[in-house]
């Protein structure tokens, strides 16, 4: 072999190194570039993660909001008509009044009295029906201790028959609706035996 020969094999083997090298250099390079890949992909998964943490954090705060406002719609709901039924105890009370002032010793416009006292306690009764099937239950106070949280007391008066601090007689009768207090009962409370009557 001539020496032109062998420089000529010695630069091919020189030039085959050198591709040799850069063939692994590039594959070093893919293999950064998979790990690059790699950790983009762990990465990604992390923010998914905390991402899917969001959201249900998320639902949960919304189906609590959700719960949170059906307990304040029933709450509205179950108290809704408290106004028309405090606007109709009125009526109950002119009712009341009416039936107590019917009454007439005259023997004729007795029979016609007595039939309009007759419609009105009817009418009273069929009203205070309405109001029960709607839970309006009046409060039972006459003869019971007096009661500051259900009872308003107007005037106090001696009596022999009721003992202090009792109901003695009502002004107006007072209401729940549900367990709520409609109305307080407008009440004369007994002041037990007058001075005058003491022995």
């Amino acid at each position: 072999m001539s020496s032109e020969e062998k420089g000529k094999v010695a630069q091919d083997t020189v030039d085959d190194g050198a591709e040799g090298q850069e063939a692994v250099e590039a594959r070093e390079v893919e293999i950064e570039e998979e790990k690059s890949v790699e950790e983009q992909l762990v990465d990604a998964e992390k923010a998914n993660l905390d991402l899917q943490d969001q959201f249900l954090r998320v639902a949960a705060e919304f189906e609590n909001y959700k719960k949170r406002m059906e307990r304040e719609r029933s709450t509205m709901l179950k108290y809704a008509g408290e106004n028309i039924f405090r606007e109709l105890l009125s009526v109950v009370d002119n009712l009341e009044r009416a039936t107590d002032q019917a009454t007439v010793t005259n023997g004729e416009s007795e029979s016609s009295l007595a039939a309009l006292l007759e419609g009105v306690q009817l009418t009273l009764k069929s009203l205070l029906s309405t109001l029960e099937k709607f839970e309006v239950k009046p409060i039972e106070t006459v003869g019971q201790p007096f009661d500051p949280n259900t009872q308003e007391a107007m005037v106090m008066e001696p009596s022999d028959a009721v003992p202090a601090n009792h109901v003695l007689n009502e002004f107006e009768k007072g209401y729940f609706y549900k367990d709520r207090l409609l109305r307080a009962a407008r009440v004369v409370v007994s002041s037990g035996v007058g001075e005058g009557e003491k022995k």
